[in-house]
């Protein structure tokens, strides 16, 4: 009888065991690529694919890309770096620009569901700025995650980036309750107000690393990120910033995340709760 209940018990175990489904661990990159002009002045996109393709990322977020304008050829950035990478890829507009528009886009080695580009607050006569949000089934058929490429105003006056990150961590906040990835130029520094809106729901996964990401010849300031929520979904693996000085005016910067795959509470709880809203944040 004694036996008889061990072997139900060991059973039950190794049953346990074999349902736990493995954590997922997601290669990121977040790369300006300045519309593909290099410090030679020379817009290659190639020289841009093969800096990607050598990090070998799942997600990748772009800014400063071109879609069809006459200053980069009449070329689909996009599309072209897809083609090269071997990736998915879609286009967010932020603006139009040059006979064609200009804005982010995010590169996928797995399929894409579903895609949005949400417009962010900004003031005249700043550029118009947007967030590209992606939906991306996970390789192991565990779910899907939410992936958001953005870039934030450049200007000294802090007040749109901070309206404008308020804005993504609010469409967060208000959205479904996959686990959320945030890549971008982010255009700030460590401790600033900007960054402060990304608090305790948000796993920062550069912070207290302080490597700088810009002018990519003699790199001085942190600007670019990677976010992850809620933070009691991932773990922090490992993060790089790419000694890559000629293609952009930006190094690349990829962090390695692992997905933890436990009951996760809600994106809307109290733990990630949405600014009361005054007036338009953003606009689908």
């Amino acid at each position: 009888m004694v036996r008889r209940i061990l072997l139900a018990l060991l059973a039950l175990a190794a049953s346990a065991a074999g349902c736990a489904a493995p954590s997922v661990r997601l290669r990121v990159l977040s790369y300006n690529i300045h519309h593909g002009r290099g410090s030679d002045g020379r817009i290659d996109l190639e020289r841009i694919a093969g800096v990607i393709r050598a990090a070998d990322p799942d997600l990748v977020a772009l800014q400063e890309v071109d879609d069809r304008t006459t200053r980069s050829g009449g070329i689909d950035q996009r599309s072209e770096i897809g083609r090269l990478t071997g990736l998915h890829a879609v286009f967010g507009k932020a603006m139009d620009y040059a006979g064609g528009g200009y804005g982010v886009a995010v590169l996928s080695r797995w399929p894409i569901e579903s895609s949005a580009t949400h417009a962010l607050p900004f003031t005249e006569p700043h550029e118009p700025r947007c967030a590209l949000e992606v939906c991306v089934a996970l390789p192991d058929g565990s779910g899907t995650i939410r992936f958001f490429g953005t870039h934030l105003d450049h200007t000294a006056d802090p007040a749109d980036r901070i309206r404008q990150a308020q804005a993504i961590a609010d469409l967060v906040a208000r959205g479904s309750e996959e686990p959320v990835v945030l890549a971008g130029d982010l255009n700030d520094l460590p401790g600033s107000e900007t960054l402060a809106v990304f608090g305790e729901p948000w796993l920062d996964a550069t912070a207290g690393d302080p490597a700088p990401t810009w002018p990519a010849d003699a790199p001085r300031k942190k600007i670019d990120y990677v976010l992850a929520a809620p933070a009691d979904r991932w773990r922090f693996v490992s993060a790089e910033v790419i000694d890559e000085r000629a293609a952009s005016d930006h190094r690349p910067l990829l962090v390695v995340l692992e997905l933890l795959h436990v009951k996760a509470r809600g994106l809307s709880s109290a733990r990630l709760t949405a600014a009361p809203a005054v007036g338009p944040v953003f606009s689908p």
